[in-house]
């Protein structure tokens, strides 16, 4: 099978990286995990496609100008903009359902990384009190920030990482941790994004 991925990491906020197997994913994602990165990888979005080979070197190209070295598959990008491309050029979805391949003590980890990573005001990303935002797999799926910190989803106050799981649950995927702020988005772009580009603008 010919698979393009794009894998995210606690560890390393604001990156993805962007590959090609002829196997599953889930084994892609346990190859990478060694001493050397502290949490494992989680896959964002994977497509089967026709030509691996082409549709990564297509990738790499157009997010040429985000790629962090020349010699690593890594770039600094809000993951939703590389699977806007993607899709398109995909002939079927085979992002992981379920993470059962990460050990307990993997999945721990991972739960206490996303909390940490909560831990951010809508206000930081320019987004208002009462904004509506639409969930990146599904424009049906919808809800509603309610305080700097948290949003109603299914009438119920929550932080938006455990709104994006919820979500995630009722779309078939049975993952036990997400950072919301990748599959949320407020007038087309993630929080994530708006968030970034914010604190870039700080900084000038």
């Amino acid at each position: 099978m010919s698979v393009v991925y794009i894998l995210t990491n606690e560890s390393m906020p604001g990156c993805v990286k962007i590959g090609m197997t002829s196997g599953t994913v889930l084994d892609r994602i346990l190859s990478l995990d060694n001493t050397s990165v502290p949490l494992p990888f989680q896959c964002y979005y994977a497509a089967r496609v026709e030509d691996k080979a082409k549709v990564e070197k297509a990738l790499h190209t157009a997010f040429g100008d985000f790629r962090i070295r020349t010699s690593r598959e890594f770039f600094r990008i809000d993951p939703y903009r590389v699977k806007a491309i993607l899709e398109v050029l995909a002939l079927e979805d085979v992002t992981p359902r379920n993470d059962d391949a990460y050990l307990p003590e993997d999945k721990v980890a991972l739960e206490n990384a996303t909390k940490y990573v909560r831990r951010f005001s809508f206000a930081s990303a320019g987004i208002p009190t009462g904004a509506t935002l639409e969930f990146s797999k599904s424009a049906l799926i919808t809800c509603q920030v309610v305080s700097d910190s948290s949003v109603s989803f299914r009438n119920s106050e929550m932080s938006v990482s455990k709104a994006a799981l919820q979500a995630l649950h009722e779309l078939g995927y049975e993952w036990t941790t997400v950072a919301g702020t990748e599959y949320w988005l407020y007038q087309g772009e993630t929080i994530l994004s708006l968030r970034t580009a914010k604190e870039s603008q700080a900084d000038e």
